[in-house]
């Protein structure tokens, strides 16, 4: 069975082809600036040049569209039919305390993501286009609702509720949620697959360090903590994201700066983060540069982001009472050989212990740590669309 993958944005349509009978991708894509003059499709299949299409394209269902017209094209499509597409596997950033696990998609199952647009009004609205564009494309396969959320649904009251009163959980279900699960998701299984251990017997400590960045402590095949909440803004420090700070900051400066709460929720989503410290970039390569030529405002952004992270590790070391291992992956966890090697550092007592020779890698599935470290430090690279693929086909058959 071929699976096709989709990951519809506001404005974007991501995805990939995969053929499970050995889960090799056959083509990957994206259409970009959707509903925006100037869009364009670059589609490139397996062992071919890549192809890329201008044309206006005013919504998710013309987008969608032209990508089926793409994947069956003599010339450079990856199937004969779509016939040949099994089902359809949606990435799907939140489906709220209802789902721990991968669905088919019904209507129920849309009025969920529906109502969860409230808390999650940047990412569930284009995914629900990308999830009823397809449907009316292709109405006689399965599609499969995979949730960044769900992972995250074995953690206790104690670790998923803040000190709030309580009938704001009750009555708007503020809560922590987490977020990136999907990837947490597939490299914790495959950290397992390294220790040589059962998932259920592991204690792992997941770093999915891109842009937007978080952590996981997963238990006995649970997760027991994640670092993001009731919206991606809590935890790490990110790229444009304040992460963890004194929620009475927000009302001083909502007064100072005359912010109204849409200012104040942009003011921390998108000026703050490793972007707001530095002044440079929020991209982590652009900031290392600056700090390596002297810039200090750079040196301390990165300072401050290494010291959330560990203080994360140490959090997560407590409440797992012991770790077999640390995880780095996404853009910066597997390709940022001076970040790993920053965190790493002078966390000995713990049993971490970093070969700095091996850890000059990037992008590759690795062990970094020393013989002798009582942790293993992996590098894993992220797979979210074979988790995605995976959990299509098993609820598509």
């Amino acid at each position: 069975m071929k699976i096709l993958v989709v990951n519809a944005g506001s404005s974007s349509i991501k995805y990939q082809v995969i053929d499970m009978t050995d889960e090799s991708v056959l083509a990957v894509g994206l259409v970009d600036r959707v509903g925006i003059p100037g869009s364009t499709l670059k589609h490139e299949p397996a062992g071919k040049e890549a192809v890329v299409i201008k044309q206006d394209l005013p919504d998710h269902t013309a987008g969608m569209e032209l990508v089926l017209e793409v994947l069956v094209n003599p010339e450079y499509g990856v199937v004969k039919s779509m016939d040949e597409i099994g089902a359809v596997g949606h990435r799907t950033v939140h489906g709220g305390e209802a789902f721990a696990q991968s669905v088919v998609i019904d209507d129920e199952v849309k009025k969920v993501i529906r109502d969860c647009i409230d808390i999650a009004p940047l990412h569930n609205p284009p995914n629900l286009m990308g999830i009823e564009a397809c449907q009316k494309l292709m109405p006689n396969v399965k599609h499969v609702g995979v949730f960044d959320t769900a992972f995250h649904q074995t953690m206790e009251p104690a670790n998923y509720m803040y000190a709030l009163p309580y009938e704001v959980y009750e009555e708007y279900r503020v809560r922590r949620y987490g977020f990136h699960g999907t990837s947490h998701y597939y490299v914790s299984h495959r950290a397992a697959d390294m220790l040589g251990k059962k998932f259920e017997d592991c204690k792992i400590i997941t770093l999915h360090l891109g842009n937007g960045a978080s952590m996981a402590a997963i238990k006995d095949g649970k997760v027991v903590d994640t670092s993001m909440g009731f919206t991606p803004l809590e935890g790490l420090v990110m790229g444009t994201r304040s992460g963890d700070i004194d929620p009475g900051i927000v009302f001083y400066l909502m007064d100072k700066l005359g912010m109204n709460p849409a200012e104040a929720n942009n003011y921390f989503n998108k000026k703050s983060g490793l972007l707001g410290l530095s002044g440079v970039s929020n991209d982590m390569r652009d900031i290392e540069e600056a700090a390596n030529n002297g810039n200090a405002r750079a040196q301390i952004a990165l300072e401050v982001y290494y010291n959330h992270v560990k203080g994360y590790i140490g959090n997560y070391f407590a409440k797992l009472n012991g770790c077999d291992c640390i995880v780095f992956t996404a853009g910066v966890g597997e390709n940022g050989i001076d970040i790993r090697r920053h965190i790493c550092e002078d966390l000995d007592a713990l049993g971490i212990k970093m070969d700095v020779e091996k850890n000059k890698v990037r992008g590759k599935e690795v062990d970094v740590a020393t013989e002798d470290s009582r942790v293993r430090i992996f590098v894993i690279p992220t797979n979210e669309e074979l988790v995605i693929a995976r959990d299509t086909y098993r609820l598509a058959k």
